[in-house]
């Protein structure tokens, strides 16, 4: 009787020391698929941000800078804080043309800080970055870049009659776009930092994977999280050599 008591005791508590376990990690896979979720929204929605905007010519980034870009970022959904504090804060996905002109898979980004777009009555706005030079790039992969102090930025011109000259093209390193309330334009960003989202890339690339092997190694592969947004750089930006910087 005690022999059988003791046999039933063991087993209740072999039970009790596995369950919670599997529980566990049920909860933490949980987790870990509403991450997968949200970065998949993320770039869905970065993704018709770029499609739309690129649909309408006259309000469109101009080819000829899309046609230099060596790198595109964008951060839809970008939110205002508390009401009379200025900065903002939002991520989105940012890809690098690969010297062959294809794009890398999308790394995961954040913005914060500076001022823009954003007055009263206007929650939120959705950003655009075109690097036309590698310099911003490589800032921003040694961990963040401020536009306007580690990188030149400039408010981008729109449209299809709008003129990009030489002098356009060469006076900054990285145009700058915000969309509220349907209306588009270039807008300054100075004061704003850009920097790579580790945690973001860590739960869609996996463990250990950083913003630069994404961007640069040409190893990691692309998956269906960012694909989206992928195929929206491609349609809108096709395949095509960047320009050399200093160079229009």
């Amino acid at each position: 009787m005690l022999k059988r008591i003791f046999s039933i005791t063991l087993a209740c508590m072999f039970v009790l020391a596995v369950v919670p376990p599997t529980a566990a990690q049920q909860t933490k896979q949980a987790a870990a698929d509403k991450d997968i979720r949200n970065e998949a929204d993320r770039a869905k929605e970065a993704a018709s941000v770029l499609t739309e905007v690129m649909n309408i010519p006259e309000q469109a980034i101009p080819e000829e800078i899309m046609a230099r870009a060596h790198g595109i970022a964008v951060i839809p959904h970008v939110v205002k804080g508390a009401f009379g504090v200025g900065g903002q804060w939002g991520k989105g996905l940012m890809s690098q043309r690969r010297e062959n002109g294809s794009w890398s898979p999308p790394a995961f980004v954040e913005i914060g800080g500076g001022s823009f777009g954003l007055q009263i009555g206007v929650q939120a706005t959705d950003v655009v970055l075109v690097f036309t030079d590698e310099s911003g790039i490589k800032g921003l992969l040694k961990g963040k870049v401020k536009l306007g102090a580690d990188a030149s930025a400039a408010a981008g011109p729109v449209g299809r009659q709008a003129e990009v000259g030489t002098d356009v093209l060469l006076r900054s390193g990285i145009f700058s776009y915000s969309r509220s309330k349907g209306l588009f334009a270039g807008v300054s960003l100075d004061g704003s930092v850009i920097s790579i989202d580790d945690e973001a890339n860590r739960k869609v690339y996996g463990k250990g994977i950083t913003g630069e092997q994404i961007l640069l190694s040409g190893k990691v592969k692309a998956n269906p999280t960012v694909d989206p947004f992928l195929n929206a750089l491609r349609k809108t930006a096709p395949v095509r050599k960047a320009a050399p910087a200093g160079k229009p």
